[in-house]
């Protein structure tokens, strides 16, 4: 069977949503560390503490499985849970300190804020150039997030006003979203761009959101591959995966 083409069509498509992390800016790999460095420091205390062989959490491999592109709780539980670990929910107020789903994630946003400050964010010159060339040719551009760090993130990147539309993580709680791979804040975005799903197409990189593109019947779902999954990508909802959005093509 042939690979359809990466091509987003002016005459079929009205808008179109990009998710951020890995898409828009470079910053899954900020998270994936960020991740690593909770995951690593509570697991080696919990193993010395039970007595058991301490097992680290691996960026690649767990970070695409139990983390990517899901809310920051919802990460901390199915990680956790892949290890046979359940822990109270707490609450968001949590201090980092405590032990609670909560409290993980809220440490994990502690070690991403300190490398968001000391490195910076950058983004992908050619997503960007790609939402330029859609603007200019009247399709509108969403945003879809599951972080709630996503106002700082494209502050710091300097793409505050790139989008016409954003839903992110704060947006999601506020509305009592669930997070990927259900589609609902897929499907808040193009309501709030005035667009049905039929017309408006996905950008993921991540295996949930590729699935939530295509739970929510969107007519076309791009995976960006940056983690060297293709075929997983593919297998999740995938219509077509480019390594690069330099690979679209937009016909007018």
């Amino acid at each position: 069977m042939d690979t359809p083409p990466a091509l987003i069509s002016r005459a079929r498509h009205d808008a179109v949503v990009f998710d951020l992390d890995g898409v828009v800016t470079q910053t899954s790999i900020v998270h994936a560390a960020a991740w690593k460095a909770l995951f690593d420091a509570y697991l080696r205390t919990r193993a010395a503490h039970e007595g058991r062989d301490f097992r680290p959490f691996d960026e690649k491999t767990d970070y695409r499985l139990y983390v990517d592109g899901k809310p920051r709780y919802d990460g901390v539980r199915d990680f956790l849970a892949a290890r046979g670990i359940e822990l109270p929910e707490g609450r968001p107020s949590d201090a980092p300190e405590l032990e609670t789903v909560c409290g993980l994630g809220n440490r994990k946003n502690v070690f991403f804020n300190a490398a968001v400050k000391e490195h910076g964010i950058a983004a992908y010159p050619s997503t960007v150039a790609l939402i330029h060339r859609l603007r200019d040719a009247g399709v509108r551009v969403g945003l879809m997030s599951s972080s709630k760090n996503t106002a700082m993130i494209l502050d710091v990147a300097g793409l505050t006003d790139l989008f016409e539309v954003r839903v992110d993580g704060v947006a999601g709680e506020e509305l009592g979203l669930p997070g990927k791979p259900d589609p609902a804040m897929y499907l808040e975005t193009a309501r709030r761009l005035g667009v049905a799903p039929a017309r408006a197409v996905v950008v993921e990189d991540a295996l949930s959101g590729v699935e939530a593109g295509r739970r929510g019947d969107f007519d076309l779902v791009i995976g960006v591959d940056r983690l060297g999954q293709a075929e997983a990508l593919h297998e999740h909802g995938a219509d077509v995966v480019v390594q690069d959005l330099g690979e679209v093509a937009f016909e007018e």
